[in-house]
This record gives C-alpha cells, sequence and structure tokens, in this order.
C-alpha cells in the first residue's frame, strides 16, 4: 500500500458526564467558549476546544450517546466512559477508505467503515492493538455538512 501522510491532530474523551468534565477542564485551565459547547434538550453532548483556531490539537469531550452514534462499532455498549479517541487527520477522503481497508485487512479490528459524517469529514474508526480507537478523517467540507442527528 503506498503510505499516506497522515497526522495528529484530535485527542477526544468520552465523557460519563460531560458538564462535569467542562468544569473540570475549565479549572484546570482549557479555555473552553461556550458556543464551543453543542447541547441539546437532553443535555451537553459535545465540547471542540482548538477546532479552527491556532491549536496544535483539537481536545475534544462527548457524550457517551453521541459516541455511539458517530462510532457505529460501540453501540450497545456500556463500558465507553473514560474512552480515548486519537484522531489522525488523512489528505483526502479516498485516503479514510485506503487506509482503513489496509488497516481492517491486516486484521486490525474496524469500528466504524468510513462513511460521510454529518461534520463535512470522510470518517472512520479502527482499534490499535490495545484497543485504543484511532480515528481517521478527512479535511472537513463545508459544502458536505449536515444537521447533527438527534441524541
Amino acid at each position: 500500500m503506498n503510505r499516506q501522510h497522515v497526522t495528529l491532530d484530535q485527542i477526544n474523551i468520552v465523557s460519563g458526564d460531560v458538564e462535569a468534565s467542562i468544569a473540570f477542564y475549565r479549572r484546570l485551565g482549557v479555555d473552553i467558549p461556550e458556543q464551543r459547547v453543542w447541547r441539546t434538550a437532553s443535555g451537553a453532548h459535545h465540547v471542540g476546544v482548538g477546532e479552527g483556531g491556532n491549536a496544535a490539537i483539537d481536545f475534544d469531550l462527548d457524550s457517551v450517546g453521541f459516541a455511539r452514534i458517530w462510532n457505529s462499532g460501540w453501540q450497545g455498549r456500556q463500558d465507553l466512559r473514560g474512552k480515548v479517541v486519537v484522531g489522525f487527520k488523512l489528505p483526502s477522503r479516498d485516503a479514510v477508505d485506503t487506509t482503513y481497508a489496509d488497516l481492517t485487512s491486516a486484521g486490525y479490528t474496524g469500528l466504524q467503515a468510513p462513511y460521510d459524517a454529518f461534520w463535512g469529514a470522510r470518517y472512520a474508526v479502527v482499534e490499535d492493538p490495545d484497543g485504543v480507537a484511532v480515528g481517521l478523517m478527512s479535511t472537513p467540507v463545508a459544502e458536505l455538512r449536515s444537521a447533527p442527528p438527534e441524541v
């Protein structure tokens, strides 16, 4: 396989209580503007710090319910609290598909097959040998964004 250039892009923590996690990380000193917190009637589901800014890496918090949506391999699981997703940016939408295919054909577990995510990126998730979820994501395209799912 022709190796794609990947860049460590994101650390995402699946939180059992997003509001408590927001309070903790704010107290730690992480600047979490209120407009970066996505809430629905059922509570806070996503926090994105550094997205679109000058941060070297994005830091995200997601609710357990939301994580089950964007990673279908986690649907029905009860042990998601505290799971971490290490995200890598790939150079193209096709690179997400070919990298996922290469890793899963080599025997690594695919958790989420590549799909067009509502935030406008091509996205997939595989597990590393220790069970850490590794997100594979293309650069989001504004024209491909759609409404977020119900959580």
